[in-house]
């Protein structure tokens, strides 16, 4: 049997005093709370850090707050975050969802599974700003179906995120024993898509069917998840219209290549084609 693992939460806030409150209190009743609460905001101009305080002043875990001086970018206020997580794994969140009760605990239990496993993301309910469903799930949002599933399962997950990211970052957590690999992550590059695929090239990574959050739909979404129909139309008349597309996932797996050839691995091919 493993030994107990501690759970740190890598929390990003900028702004985000509309929805915040709901999030940090889906924390709080979590079955299995975090040992601390990591979150790091970026330089909010609205009532966030007020928030924020309050909450640490009640909550029975701790919360250590940083507050950047300047505006980081999502990508690197995550980075920061994330370094600042002192426990095993590491359970990424946006400010604007909220969490079922036993995600933490779900969680925990796929990771004391298997001392292989190095990252777990699961599905999410898509909802509304005041959290009605819309009727289909992140999954479908994303068109990750039965095929790309089983290939995950059967411990292609690289092979799956070479083609393109499934994973969505408000859905994930990993080992904190892969920080060092995955971190700096390049600013240009959304930080869930980089440590999903950083992190699969090395260990085995877990998609967990079951929805552990309400991932809220509002006009501030940086990404969102459209109606799947919507989704497929727009990603092919991009795709089609948009060079610098190609350019983008170019650069970024010479990125991961990069990467991965600095941390000495060999499981994987130096040329990085997709199969």
């Amino acid at each position: 049997m493993m030994k107990p693992q501690r759970i740190s939460i890598a929390l990003c806030t900028c702004n985000g005093e509309k929805y915040l409150r709901e999030q940090l209190d889906s924390i709080e009743f979590q079955t299995r709370l975090p040992d601390e609460l990591v979150v790091c905001d970026d330089a909010s101009s609205d009532h966030t850090v007020e928030i924020i305080e309050a909450f640490a002043s009640t909550v029975l875990f701790p919360v250590h707050l940083t507050i950047n001086k300047k505006n980081l970018g999502s990508t690197k206020n995550f980075e920061k975050a994330i370094g600042l997580c002192r426990g095993d794994i590491i359970v990424l969140s946006d400010q604007d969802d909220v969490w079922y009760p036993e995600k933490l605990r779900r969680l925990e239990a796929v990771f004391s599974g298997s001392s292989q496993i190095g990252a777990v993301f699961t599905d999410a309910q898509v909802v509304d700003e005041q959290l009605n469903p819309l009727g289909y799930s992140l999954w479908q949002s994303v068109g990750f179906g039965g095929r790309e599933q089983r290939r995950l399962a059967d411990g292609k997950a690289f092979d799956v995120l070479l083609r393109r990211n499934v994973v969505t970052g408000c859905t994930m957590a990993f080992r904190s024993e892969f920080k060092d690999m995955v971190l700096p992550i390049p600013e240009k590059h959304v930080h869930d898509a980089w440590i999903a695929i950083i992190i699969s090239a090395i260990a085995k990574v877990v998609a967990l069917p079951e929805p552990l959050i309400k991932y809220r739909q509002h006009a501030r979404n940086q990404i969102g998840a459209a109606n799947p129909g919507i989704r497929r139309q727009l990603n092919t008349t991009f795709k089609l219209c948009d060079r610098s597309v190609y350019l983008r996932e170019a650069d970024f797996y010479n990125e991961v290549k990069q990467r991965l050839r600095r941390a000495g691995e060999t499981s994987v091919s130096s040329d990085l084609t997709v199969k």
